[in-house]
């Protein structure tokens, strides 16, 4: 029977503890979970935990209410419950016995409350505990085709809305950043969207100079340089796409200048991505360009960062990364020039590394004008 990609996954990461001499992986509710197992789930005060160990198949743990629906998701054949009022405690030793733990450390998901990490601790004593992503970062950066299939199609669909808040730029002059922000939302779900990959990011005028500004109720007047960052999912992938528009008007003295040196960083830097190029190299080509320009102290973040489960993954495109590139590695490249008091520039892009270089996965149009 041919396996899953879930469960080509798991292997992957078992072979991956083999080499780190670890006994076992056990995660939570979150990414990790469902990377491996297929397995969804709302983080909550009940304990719900799976152990892969080294060899063997995984093991979950979880609450009776949830055992059919486990049972109906993942690939996973051995899926234990414990009922409420009984010892959610007394049931993980019982696991944790049955599969067997080889002497090596055990990697604790990133993401597990710390009471069920002190569960843990109390039943394996004196064992050697890491963090989940010694085993798991490496491979989750490295997407497989059903991952990068999801991701480009979240991709189309943050695209179709950014050109049709081009092609409606006229009605939106006028409107709060709130409001286009929930008006946001209502497209991302029109297009074909599985809600928002974060919460969408619409900054008018100054408030474009803080580049994680919560949207308010500043009303978008003409000549406002606007900041859109969005995203939504696509079978649990998202979408992360950034556009600097003026929707009316002419912008501020100085836009225009501080705007194509932006976009020249932005292009600089995807084009300096290829397999075995180093994370740092691709943000030196960006900040490079806005150094060079003279605004090299309102780039202010890191040049991009891994998107896959989660929004912020391996690998991060920083100044101090050493991490090689390799394909199917799939990260935003996004920067950005902020003045304090007068509007900030952002363009952001999600791609993809190829055996060749690199492939975009947002491709509406990048410049300030709402025609182009």
């Amino acid at each position: 029977m041919t396996a899953t990609p879930h469960e080509r996954r798991t292997r992957a990461c078992q072979e991956r503890l083999r080499a780190l001499d670890a006994a076992a992986v056990i995660c939570s509710p979150g990414a990790n979970l469902q990377y491996l197992t297929g397995v969804d789930e709302t983080p909550s005060e009940r304990q719900f935990l799976c152990v892969v160990s080294a060899d063997g198949d995984p093991v979950f743990s979880v609450p009776e209410l949830a055992g059919t629906q486990v049972d109906e998701t993942t690939w996973v054949d051995d899926v234990r419950v414990w009922r409420d009022g009984g010892e959610p405690r007394a049931a993980l030793d019982e696991v944790l016995a049955d599969c067997e733990l080889g002497a090596g450390r055990v990697l604790l998901d990133e993401t597990m409350p710390a009471r069920f990490v002190l569960d843990v601790q109390r039943l394996l004593g004196d064992r050697a505990f890491g963090l989940a992503t010694e085993a798991l970062g490496s491979l989750r950066a490295r997407k497989d085709e059903a991952e990068l299939d999801a991701l480009r199609r979240a991709g189309v669909v943050a695209d179709r809305v950014m050109r049709g808040l081009r092609e409606d730029a006229a009605a939106l002059v006028g409107r709060s950043e709130a409001a286009l922000a929930r008006e946001v939302e209502h497209r991302l779900a029109d297009a074909g969207g599985d809600g928002v990959s974060f919460e969408p990011i619409v900054a008018a005028g100054p408030n474009g100079a803080k580049p994680h500004h919560a949207h308010g109720d500043r009303v978008i007047g003409e000549g406002d340089p606007v900041v859109f960052d969005f995203g939504t999912r696509v079978d649990g992938y998202p979408s992360d796409t950034t556009r600097t528009v003026v929707l009316a008007g002419d912008p501020p003295t100085e836009f225009e200048t501080v705007h194509g040196v932006v976009r020249e960083a932005a292009t600089a830097a995807i084009d300096a991505v290829e397999p075995g190029v180093e994370a740092r190299a691709v943000d030196r080509a960006a900040r490079d360009v806005i150094e060079a320009a003279g605004y090299g102290e309102g780039f202010v973040h890191r040049t991009g960062h891994g998107v896959g489960l989660d929004i912020h993954e391996e690998p991060y495109i920083a100044s101090d990364s050493e991490t090689r590139l390799e394909p199917g590695m799939v990260f935003s490249v996004e920067p950005g020039v902020y003045l304090d008091g007068a509007f900030g520039v952002r363009i952001e892009d999600l791609v993809v590394v190829t055996e060749a270089g690199c492939e975009r996965l947002n491709d509406s149009p990048r410049g300030w004008s709402v025609d182009g």
